[in-house]
């Protein structure tokens, strides 16, 4: 009810902790501090009035991503009410976006997206990235029969649902009928009720909500495939699956981002027909499956490893607490 008649969307309201807004304010009062690093939009309410500078990084332009579900997934006559939350996302980015004393996006595309919409800010690109030495650690295991991924990942997104909804209604009967032994594995959290239904629907397709190590994940599988449709940000599973050296196979929007080369360290295709045939050349291909692969955790150790990312936090820091000390 607050969604619908007050000011804030439902995205900031279930993510409003009065217990962290005091927890902060608390901290702020005790402490001083140079600047505040803030990640998503929506924590902003948080900080209240703040008297050192703030930088925000936005993991992904949210009111898009609610436009998506609600053009494709919500009735056309409710259409017009989730609307209005759209529309409350929209203008809250804004007003924050324009708030923070530096802003910042974690893809080109993005970035792209929010000049359209503040067009007088500066937006700079602080990419994300995985511990390539920890995703790299365990030893890969594969398992017989084949084990298609889709995970480790948290079904509290929006995409996530959409993109195992397409896999398992209209890729993975595709690909069970050329490779009846092979499996399909969705591992991830707070696995929604209608997924569950839908899996019950096969006996091949396995369900794991809660893993302890995401990579026991990874090593276990022979293939990712991540058919996403919803746009923004970029996405961790698909670093960390290429980090350990796991082929993966996804649309041209779930590999947005990244600038990945299909058939080099990636399978890329957009239909459920070809993205199934892309998984079957894997399978059938353990050569060219191990090439991409190795292909995939070269590229993601050299352009999306934490040590080299960390480094582009430095001067930002160190150029925002100057112009501080300046006034």
């Amino acid at each position: 009810m607050l969604s619908v008649f007050g000011p804030f969307p439902l995205l900031v309201i279930r993510n409003q902790s009065l217990e962290e807004k005091d927890a902060i304010r608390k901290e702020l009062k005790q402490e001083k501090y140079d600047l505040i690093h803030a990640e998503t939009f929506y924590v902003m309410p948080h900080l209240g009035k703040v008297s050192c500078p703030t930088i925000l990084v936005e993991q992904t332009i949210w009111h898009d991503v609610y436009k998506h579900y609600v053009d494709n997934e919500v009735p056309f006559l409710l259409r017009p009410f989730y609307m209005q939350d759209v529309l409350k996302i929209k203008f809250w980015e804004k007003y924050y976006w324009n708030k923070a004393d530096r802003l910042f996006a974690v893809s080109d595309e993005d970035r792209l997206a929010m000049l359209s919409l503040i067009p007088k800010k500066k937006v700079g690109i602080i990419p994300n990235g995985v511990d390539s030495k920890y995703f790299a650690e365990k030893k890969v295991e594969r398992r017989i029969p084949p084990r298609i991924l889709y995970g480790v990942t948290n079904f509290e997104w929006l995409q996530n649902q959409e993109a195992t909804q397409v896999l398992i209604k209209e890729i993975w009967p595709l690909i069970r009928n050329r490779y009846p032994s092979a499996r399909l594995w969705i591992v991830g959290r707070k696995i929604p009720n209608n997924i569950k239904e839908m899996a019950k629907e096969f006996d091949d397709i396995e369900l794991t909500e809660n893993i302890s190590d995401a990579r026991d994940a990874y090593r276990k599988a022979s293939i990712m495939v991540a058919p996403i449709k919803g746009m923004g940000g970029t996405r961790l599973k698909i670093l960390e699956a290429m980090a350990t050296g796991l082929p993966v196979v996804s649309t041209s929007i779930g590999v947005a981002g990244l600038n990945l080369n299909d058939g080099e360290n990636v399978f890329i295709a957009d239909s459920p027909k070809d993205l199934a045939e892309k998984a079957l050349i894997l399978l059938n291909n353990e050569r060219l499956a191990e090439k991409i692969g190795s292909e995939g955790k070269e590229y993601v150790r050299n352009h999306f490893d934490w040590e080299s990312i960390v480094k582009l936090h430095d001067p930002i820091y160190e150029n925002l607490v100057k112009k501080q000390w300046k006034k």
